[in-house]
């Protein structure tokens, strides 16, 4: 029997671990559902990881949203990405996710136990002692506002809910404690508006809202649901009754829970808004649906198996949506297409399903509401009759026939007709229908009540349609163009804005409904009326899409009415786009401005928005307009280009410009040459300027032959002129040069001269010096700037222009008078001369260097003395004066003085002069100069090492030292003696010294730097006290001679003896390092170079005996210790009375064993400390030394100690009476368990465990008791382990190891009851079962299936071979496919065909369908058909006909053949017309072919046809016939003489030569009858002709007659009706042509768009009342 469907919907939306979420996260506490539309989790991965908020959007995709918040909760409003935290209990804060803003905070005063969004914009916080609510959109409100306070009952209760009515006047708490073993829910009822609260039994809660019958109002419920100790109930009273509607009563009903679910309770319940229907959710995971209003239970069953701990509204479903501890996002909504059904099956939920459907409109109640509907209208209850009707679901009985039988009610005296209250309540209820609105309007408009109409159009009520607006369209054109728009009637809209003259509405409409009328035509009627709107109207249709217009067209309705400037902007609004196709009428624009209005034109054509039109005729008429300018941008004839552009002055300067700029170079360079040529007057400027604009392009060579070739040396001039500063062309600078020459701009030549780099200046030169021009400063400016000097001079000599060699260094370039200097000088020029000249110079601007160099050069230097003599006299301080004046001295005069006097001359450049002359010269110039390099090479060149050794000490700079001491110096030993003999002994600086020393240091000369310390320390001298020179020579010695060391100790007292020692110890001078802290009574120090370097622990205890120091006994105490002579050290710690190294004495004592003198140093330690682990050691030490009377006298006492430490390594030792004395003192019961187990005190450990109630100290505690086979302590321990689920399995393995099956199974079954037992241990007892107990599975399975892992169980079961176990738990696991396999693999202990049928049909795997196929076919054939049966929606049956084929066993499946033989599939049809034809069936096989045509016709046929059988023959020819193939049908049929067949075939044939040759056949065998049926049946297809042909050839007349009769009677008739309709049309124009003169002239009152096409050849389709006659001009309805 089928499964009948279930009244809801069960859907899973989301599972939360596919997304990343981890179970631990899945629970009350940390995931929240406010809404179907979002849930948020709060998770953190790991101990490291940081706590992370996770929100789930439901409503779109599933998506997932992190973000790094840290809160104690967090919940997400409604509908809104807004979110909720909740931090220490107390901070509450609102942040905008998307906006990123905090919308509000607050700080309460008490702990928020519990929160939740109760409406759109407020949340609902209960506290320990109050609720509070917070509207966290209300910027007023800046803090939560108390409503109540919590009542007692609510005292101890974990809060899980709160709910609030949707007029906010009625509040709920919901909470639940544990009291007496079971759940109990408490629930505080609050009213606002009377202050009171009431405390009520309850675990759920909702409020929800009910329209009774006959009620005017909605009646408030409040409905909550309790389980106590004797039962359960639903509750659903009202709450703030109404006078004005029906008493609601208080309903109360039993809730059923299975007897599995003894403990399961209510937990969530929820009120569907849409059918008044409640959802109530169970902690066992069952739902219950619950009529609103009568309290019926609907349905109930379990839909999860863990518990849904939240849930919220469906809103999408009217459903309720909830999560499950594994993370099951779950929904469950009503069915509405079986819900009703489902009620109906049950008789007494009649009336259940008639109100259910009455409220929803729900399918399923058709035939119930018919009924009811027939019932009372026949019994003349005419008014329920039609509230049946207006409530009908779905409006199924909201008819033209419903209407009709109100309509037939004759209305009672004084009383409103049926109809209308009929209308009346349709309309409090809702919309009408169109039919219904028709019925309706025609009444209210007959009495003029058309007010009506717009009022329950404005509220939505009416259907509209075209034949509504038709009808108030006589009343109302505004009102029916509303109708009309509602309707959709596009045409009839715009035709009423058009006879309104709502012209501006038109385009808006039609783009807003997608309609498009004729805009032409349109633009057309309007444009004759009112042109300004016409444009208007145009331009808005072009403005939004062109498209709708043919432009052509507009464009001749504007011109037809002289409307140049409109047709203009609309043209341009349009060709805005410049499209190609748009040519013609770019060009038509430009022409009819060009003729009307040439600035229009000129303007359109300076915005260059077109590029299509035609630019040869639009140049022509430009020109023909004189607009020169726009012609030359369109002409593209060279021609025609030079007749423009030679008119220059007609056209302004900027376009000429431009314009060239758009040519061919060859073509501009044709139009300069014709300018010249034409008018060189006119246009030579114009011609310049274009030449120097595009002097690039065209090339300034053929520029310059062009001007050239007229002789116009002004033209070249001004044309160069503007070129020359940019070019770069040296020809252009020098025919500037040249041009500017012959036109006498001299100043100008010596501009470029001076300027311009590019020019060749040696042509340049030689053209100026041809030119022999009156002013030379051209030439001198290219030969200075060129280095021509030599030649200038030359020049200018040899020409006797003595006063241009003047100007030239006086004025041009004085810098260059050295080189003019040496010219003259090399001419011979007299001295005189050369003197003067250089007089006439300013000094200061003439190089000395380069003078010098030119005069020294030709040993002509003293002729400077007495310029240098007078420069130095005038002032002038430069450096290379002095440098001259050195050199003569020098080589003149006694030079000492001036060197060591003067500062200003160059010491380097007067050394280098003096090194080949006097070194001692040289040496003077270098050291005043500090010349470091120079003076150390001459003086080592010349032996001259005192004064280099005086000149280092003196100069004192590190880096000349590092030079002159590095290895590479040969002259270093030589140097070195110097400096220790004379340098060093005569200075008194000690800076000096010590950079000297550091020298010596760096460049690791230790035996050198000895006998300079020792010069200036052991002889007296100013040094020989210095500390830090003795420091250095004892370190020095350390290094390098360590046999002086000890002498230096007896013979320096100032040296520092604590570096010193360390240093000497660092060398390894032990001995050393100990005389020098015994001279300086560093006892302390001085024992530990005994003790840590000499490493003599016997010197150093008899040292600490000549001293008797309490720290030097510390020092030689640790050494002892540290050598593990422990009982010295101790002693010596003693002596010191130095407690503070304990911690190594204690440990080192301790692994030495040495725990008596332990005790004494430990008793000295505690006189001055007070530290644990002083305590602790000591304790220690009485454990180990069994003093156990002492460790009790010590841990009664005062101490620090730490015990449990010291018990701890006690146990670990194995002193255990000592650690149980510790542990004793301590209370530690855990570890006491553990210690009274070594001792074999179990009953004694069971108990200390009990109070330890540690998860560790129980497992130890067991596993004693349990090697012991203290079963039944080993019990009271194992079920304090069982409960947690992470012991479990090492527990099972202890036992299994030692082979206590039957005491670990009776401890599992002690565990089943605990309040804590979990899945695992359900799931280990089935494997234990599994294992030693098979026959107990089953029970066990059947009872706690659902708290048992199933896939660990159905491992259990596969190794312990229990299949109908293995079976049973795949089934409830929902693994139907392998549920199956085990089945068809274990026939004999698991099959079972019910059971199989029922799982094979949930199975995944398609091929198992086929798997159980095979199976069935080789065990069970007998029931195949049965399956095949309830594998039918499932399986390809293709696939099952191949299969059974293969098998040779398709009789075996006849009967599903035949059951699917509806799906015309080709492979079923072929089986079973072989098994037809096979079992010579003809008659189902007729049907067969006849019915299904979805096989091989042509193969069937062929075989068919040679069958024994004249029936198999005969539906061959019938396929034949099916298939069109005639001749074949026929052929066959006249093989078998079944002519009835082959008439029939011809005439379905339709072809006239198939009909002739089968007719003709029948007359040539002579078959008269055949011939008569055929004319009766082919009466169509046989012409005339051939049938009298026929009949007169073969005397057939008589058998042809009454064809021939027929076929006159039938022409004769024709022939009447034609004459008739020719009368009749005849009549009809004749009036329509007296209708029309006699009609209005403009086509009547009514619209063409209303009263249909007219066939009149100027149509009107708009009524005109301005008395102006339309104009044919082309325009049509639309």
């Amino acid at each position: 029997m089928a499964q009948q469907p279930l009244p809801i919907k069960f859907t899973e939306i989301l599972q939360l671990s596919s997304i990343g979420i981890q179970q631990p996260a899945i629970g009350f506490n940390s995931c929240t559902l406010e809404s179907d539309n979002f849930i948020c989790v709060r998770q953190k991965v790991d101990e490291n990881a940081s706590p992370e908020v996770i929100i789930v959007n439901l409503k779109n995709a599933n998506s997932v949203m992190k973000r790094p918040i840290k809160a104690d909760s967090a919940i997400m409003h409604w509908n809104k990405e807004i979110i909720a935290l909740k931090a220490g209990g107390k901070t509450l804060q609102i942040f905008d996710l998307i906006g990123k803003t905090k919308i509000k905070s607050t700080l309460m005063a008490e702990d928020v136990v519990f929160w939740k969004w109760f409406s759109e914009t407020s949340l609902g916080l209960v506290t320990d002692t109050g609720v509070y609510h917070w509207n966290i959109f209300d910027s007023t409100q800046s803090a939560p506002q108390k409503m109540f306070d919590r009542n007692q009952n609510l005292a101890g209760c974990q809060i899980i809910n709160y709910r609030v009515s949707d007029d906010e006047k009625w509040m709920t708490v919901v909470g639940i404690s544990q009291q007496q073993g079971r759940v109990v829910g408490s629930m505080q009822l609050y009213s606002k508006e009377r202050g009171i609260s009431q405390s009520i039994e309850g675990h759920a809660a909702a409020f929800g809202t009910l329209r009774m019958d006959d009620a005017a109002s909605d009646t408030k419920l409040f409905t909550f649901a309790n389980r106590t100790a004797t039962g359960a109930k639903l509750h659903i009273v009202e709450v703030d009754h109404q006078a004005s509607n029906p008493v609601f009563l208080k309903k109360a009903v039993d809730i059923y829970f299975p007897a599995e679910a003894n403990s399961d309770f209510p937990v969530a319940m929820q009120v569907s808004p849409k059918y008044k229907v409640i959802y109530l959710v169970t902690k066992f995971g069952f739902i219950h649906l619950y009529d609103l209003e009568s309290g019926t239970s609907i349905f109930m069953n379990r839909i999860s198996s863990d518990t849904i701990f939240t849930t919220a509204p469906d809103d999408e479903s009217s459903g309720i949506i909830g999560v499950n501890r594994k993370g099951q996002v779950l929904s469950v909504s009503v069915d509405e297409n079986t819900i009703i059904p489902y009620l109906l099956r049950s008789a007494e939920n009649a009336e259940l399903a008639y109100k259910l459907a009455t409220r929803a409109g729900l399918p399923g109640a058709e035939g119930l509401y018919q009924n009811r509907f027939d019932q009372v209208f026949n019994a003349g209850d005419y008014q329920a009759a039609a509230k049946v009707a207006a409530n009908s679901p779905r409006g199924f009985l909201r008819t033209p026939q419903t209407i009709e039988k109100f309509k037939s009610v004759p209305q009672q005296q004084g009383q409103l007709s049926v109809i209308l209250q009929y209308f009346g309540m349709l309309l409090d209820q809702g919309k009408l229908n169109q039919h219904e609105t028709l019925e309706l309007a025609r009444p209210v408009l007959q009495q003029s009540r058309k007010h009506l109409l717009e009022k329950w159009m404005g509220e939505g009520k009416l259907g509209c349609s075209e034949q509504l607006g038709d009808l108030v369209r006589l009343h109302d054109v505004a009102l029916a163009s509303r109708i009309y728009q509602e309707a959709g009637a596009s045409q009839k809209v715009i035709a009423a804005m058009a006879e309104s003259g709502n012209f501006e509405q038109i385009l808006s409409y039609s783009q807003s409904v997608g309609y498009t009328p004729d805009y032409n035509a349109l633009l057309q009627h309007i444009t004759r009326i009112n042109p300004e709107k016409g444009a208007e109207f145009a331009t808005s249709i072009a403005k939004e899409n062109p498209a709708l217009l043919d432009l052509d067209r507009a464009v001749d309705v504007f011109q037809s009415q002289n409307m140049i400037q409109p047709a203009t902007s609309f043209l341009l609004d349009v060709l805005s786009g410049n499209k190609p196709e748009e040519g013609h009428l770019q060009t038509r624009l430009l022409e009819m401005n060009l003729q009307s209005a040439p600035q229009v034109a000129d303007a359109i054509l300076g915005n260059e928005m077109f590029s299509y039109y035609d630019k040869e005729r639009i140049a022509g008429l430009c020109e023909q307009a004189g607009l020169l300018s726009r012609a030359l941008e369109l002409y593209e004839d060279p021609v025609a280009i030079k007749r423009c552009v030679v008119q220059a002055d007609k056209l302004p300067e900027e376009f000429l410009l431009n314009y060239f700029g758009k040519l061919t170079v060859e073509l501009s360079l044709d139009c300069l040459n014709e300018m010249l040529k034409v008018n060189i007057r006119q246009n030579l400027q114009a011609v310049i300027n274009i030449a120097k604009k595009y002097s690039d392009l065209l090339g300034p060579t053929r520029i310059i032959d062009l001007l050239e070739k007229y002789n116009t040396f002004e033209g070249l001039y001004f044309y160069l002129g503007g070129i020359v500063n940019i070019s770069e062309d040296k020809d252009v600078t020098f025919k500037y040069i040249e041009s500017a020459t012959k036109m006498g701009q001299l100043q100008e030549v010596e501009r470029i001269c001076r300027e311009s780099n590019f020019y060749d200046p040696e042509k340049v030169k030689n053209f100026l010096k041809e030119q022999r021009l009156t002013e030379q400063l051209p030439l001198i400016i290219v030969c200075d700037r060129f280095d021509f000097i030599h030649d200038l001079v030359l020049y200018l000599y040899k020409n006797q222009q003595f006063k241009s060699i003047e100007v030239y260094v006086q004025r041009v370039n004085p810098a260059k008078t050295p080189a003019v200097i040496g010219t003259l000088l090399d001419v011979d020029c007299e001295e005189s001369v050369v003197k003067s000249l250089l007089a006439s110079v300013p000094p200061e601007s003439i190089p000395i260097d380069e003078l010098v160099g030119e005069v020294e050069s030709r040993n002509r230097l003293k002729l400077l003395l007495p310029f240098l003599e007078s420069t130095l006299a005038a002032g002038n301080q430069q450096q290379a004066v002095y440098n001259a004046l050195a050199k003569i001295y020098i080589d003149n005069n006694n030079p000492e003085k001036f060197l060591k006097e003067n500062d200003l001359y160059d010491p380097l450049i007067v050394g280098r002069y003096c090194e080949a002359r006097d070194p001692n010269l040289a040496f003077i110039a270098y050291q005043k100069g500090q010349n470091d390099l120079e003076l150390i090479s001459i003086t080592n060149e010349n032996a001259m090492f005192r004064a280099q050794a005086r000149y280092l000490l003196g100069r004192a700079d590190p880096e000349v030292w590092q030079y002159v001491l590095s290895d590479n110096n040969i002259h270093r030993r030589s140097l070195v003696d110097q400096v220790i003999a004379t340098a060093v002994p005569e200075s008194q600086d000690p800076e000096q010294v010590s950079v000297a020393v550091k020298a010596f240091i760096s460049n690791d000369l230790p035996v050198e730097l000895i006998e300079l310390l020792e010069k200036i320390i052991l002889e007296p001298s100013t040094f020989s006290d210095n500390a830090n020179l003795q420091n250095l020579l004892m370190l020095t010695a350390a290094k390098s001679d360590r046999g002086r060391v000890a002498g230096y100790i007896q013979n320096l007292d100032n040296y520092s003896p604590d570096d010193i020692a360390q240093q000497c110890i660092e060398v390894g001078m032990f001995e050393e390092a100990f005389l020098i802290y015994k001279k300086a009574q560093n006892h302390s120090e001085a024992a530990n170079v005994l003790v840590e370097h000499v490493v003599s622990i016997d010197r150093a205890q008899e040292y600490a005996d000549q001293v008797d120091l309490p720290e030097v006994w510390s020092k030689v105490a640790k050494a002892q210790l540290d050598g593990l002579r422990v009982p010295d050290a101790i002693e010596s710690y003693i002596r010191a009375q130095d407690p503070s190294n304990f911690q190594e004495v204690v440990e080192v004592g301790t692994h030495a064993g040495k725990d008596e003198d332990l005790i004494k140093y430990l008793r000295m330690a505690r006189k001055t400390l007070r530290e644990p682990a002083v305590d602790t050691g000591l304790a220690f030490c009485y454990a180990r030394t069994n003093q156990l009377p002492e460790l009790e006298e010590f841990l009664r006492g005062t101490n620090v100690a730490n015990i449990e430490e010291s018990g701890d390594k006690a146990y670990e030792e194995g002193y255990y009476e000592a650690s149980k004395i510790f542990f004793t003192s301590i209370s530690n019961w855990a570890k006491l368990a553990t210690t009274l187990v070594h001792l074999e005190e179990y009953q004694a450990a069971v108990e200390c465990a009990r109070k330890a109630n540690s998860v560790k100290v129980w497992k130890q505690v067991n596993e004693a008791c349990v090697a012991k086979k203290e079963f039944r302590l080993a019990q009271i321990c194992g079920l304090n382990l069982i409960v947690h689920a992470d012991e479990l399995a090492d527990l099972v393995k202890q036992y299994e190891r030692n082979g206590y099956f039957d005491e670990l199974i009776s401890l599992l079954e002690a565990g089943l009851g605990l309040e804590r037992a979990h899945m695992g241990m359900f799931t280990s007892l089935a494997e234990l079962l599994a294992k030693y107990h098979p026959e107990r599975v089953m029970e066990h399975l059947r009872i706690f299936w659902g708290r048992i892992n199933i896939p660990k169980a159905i491992r259990a079961c596969e190794e312990a071979h229990l299949w109908p176990e293995l079976v049973f738990l795949y089934t409830h696991y929902d693994e139907y496919d392998n549920a199956a396999l085990a089945m068809m693999e274990r026939a004999a202990d698991a099959w079972e065909h019910h059971t199989f049928k029922e799982t094979v049909i949930k199975v995944a795997n398609l091929e198992i369908y086929y798997r159980a196929l095979n199976f069935y076919l080789q065990e069970q054939p007998s029931l195949i058909t049965d399956l095949l049966q309830a594998l039918t929606p499932r399986i390809d049956v293709n696939r099952v006909v191949r299969m059974f084929e293969k098998s040779d066993n398709i009789p075996l499946i006849k009967p599903f053949l035949l059951n699917v033989q509806t799906q015309n599939k080709r492979a079923v049809n072929d089986a079973i017309n072989d098994l037809l034809i096979e079992e010579e069936d003809y008659k189902q096989l007729r049907d067969s072919v006849e019915n299904f045509d979805n096989y091989e016709a042509v193969a069937l046929a062929q075989r068919l046809e040679k069958h024994d059988l004249v029936f198999f023959r005969q539906i061959a020819a019938n396929i034949y016939r099916k298939n069109k193939r005639w001749d074949k049908s026929i052929a066959l049929s006249k093989q078998d003489k079944l002519y009835k067949d082959a008439i029939e075939t011809s005439a379905m044939s339709g072809k006239n030569e198939v009909v002739e040759e089968l007719i003709r056949y029948f007359v040539d065998i002579g078959s008269k009858e055949c011939y008569v049926g055929m004319l009766y049946s082919c009466y169509d297809l046989l012409p005339m002709h051939t049938v009298m042909e026929l009949s007169w050839r073969h005397g057939l007349n008589d058998f042809t007659m009454p064809f021939m009769i027929n076929y006159m009677a039938q022409q004769s008739a024709t022939i009447s009706e034609l004459k008739r309709d020719n009368d009749e049309r005849k009549t009809r124009e004749a009036a329509d042509k007296k209708d029309e003169s006699n009609g209005p002239i403009l086509g009547g009152s009514r619209l063409m768009l209303t009263q249909g096409g007219m066939q009149a050849p100027s149509p009107t389709p708009y009524g005109q009342t301005n008395g102006i006659m339309p104009q044919p001009t082309g325009y049509r309805g639309f």
